[in-house]
């Protein structure tokens, strides 16, 4: 088969397009012809050898995979994580934190960058009539990743606000759609006036600039001197204390990764004098994301696609997303 992969890690230029030896699913394990791939910042991190993912080289990356089954046909999306199921955690329904985690395209074997993959026949979840193919490879990680955060671990409620940080990516893109749904008050934030524009095409209820003058104060002035309910964080140390004096009293930070530095500074007066919460999220459940297709397939949750490339044009497509000009997903197309 044709696949994008990289014989050791480095920058985009270790991408290499060419010949793949063909998948062979084992017990448990189904074939998926992919039709859509969409990319994620986990993808140039595991590229460039982050030390938490260990993998097997030659690897072929892609978290988000939308495709048709070998023995059906039948069109599906991938669950990115794998889990035990046999656990406690798994046990209790808490299995994204199993020991045993992996996420498929980083350390749970290749993923989709490729014309065919073996995925576990657990982690196949059929398309709704209706959704496309290439919106369906877009929704998987960031959307579970957005839901988990707002819906499960901030216990977002209709009324309240919650300010969405770097709302021009693609969990950003997820978050501003899954807070409206949950009936929230959305402060879009952004360094690109052009991605705050099309923030509030999507149903943002303000849009912040995030450049230029601090933050925090600009947030005060929107609420009127009083903070926001919830901040939806996943930039790290570049804006982490920013974030936190967004906060009303009693408000409440949840963040999910880190890409603009992972040393956050705290200082934990705001912390307790406003007796705020912090808290991590670890992209979803299975069952999260069973439940949120139904909103894909509602059309109350729609995937934003950025940019599509060719899957021989992998590379392009790293270097597109690492200049963070998209605004959503960018998808490669076998």
């Amino acid at each position: 088969m044709k696949a994008a992969f990289f014989n050791q890690c480095g920058g985009a230029d270790q991408l290499t397009y060419g010949d793949f030896e063909d998948p062979v699913a084992a017990a448990g394990e189904v074939l998926v012809r992919v039709k859509a791939c969409a990319l994620n910042h986990l993808d140039l991190w595991v590229r460039e050898g982050l030390p938490a993912y260990k993998i097997r080289l030659p690897h072929i990356l892609g978290n988000d995979i939308a495709g048709t089954l070998a023995e059906t046909g039948q069109n599906v999306l991938i669950s990115p994580g794998i889990s035990c199921f046999k656990c406690g955690y798994c046990l209790r329904g808490s299995d994204n934190l199993c020991p045993d985690y992996k996420i498929i395209g980083a350390d749970g074997g290749h993923g989709g960058y490729a014309e065919w993959v073996r995925v576990p026949a657990a982690n196949v979840i059929p398309i709704p009539e209706g959704v496309a193919l290439e919106e369906a490879a877009a929704f998987p990680l960031t959307y579970l990743t957005a839901w988990h955060m707002l819906s499960t671990r901030a216990e977002l409620k209709t009324g309240q606000s919650v300010l969405v940080l770097g709302s021009g990516s693609g969990v950003g893109v997820a978050a501003i759609q899954i807070a409206k749904l949950l009936g929230a008050r959305v402060l879009a934030a952004s360094s690109s006036q052009a991605k705050l524009g099309r923030a509030k095409a999507l149903g943002a209820d303000e849009t912040i600039w995030s450049g230029g003058e601090n933050l925090a104060k600009k947030i005060v002035r929107f609420t009127q001197g009083e903070g926001v309910d919830v901040v939806f964080e996943h930039i790290g140390s570049a804006s982490f204390m920013q974030a936190v004096k967004c906060l009303k009293r009693g408000g409440v930070l949840v963040t999910c990764g880190a890409t603009g530095g992972h040393a956050a500074e705290l200082d934990l007066r705001y912390v307790y004098f406003k007796e705020l919460k912090i808290l991590g999220a670890r992209m979803g459940t299975f069952a999260e994301l069973n439940h949120i297709v139904q909103f894909l397939a509602q059309k109350r949750l729609k995937p934003v696609i950025d940019r599509r490339f060719a899957l021989s044009e992998a590379r392009q497509a790293h270097e597109y997303l690492a200049s963070r000009l998209q605004f959503g997903k960018v998808v490669l197309i076998p």
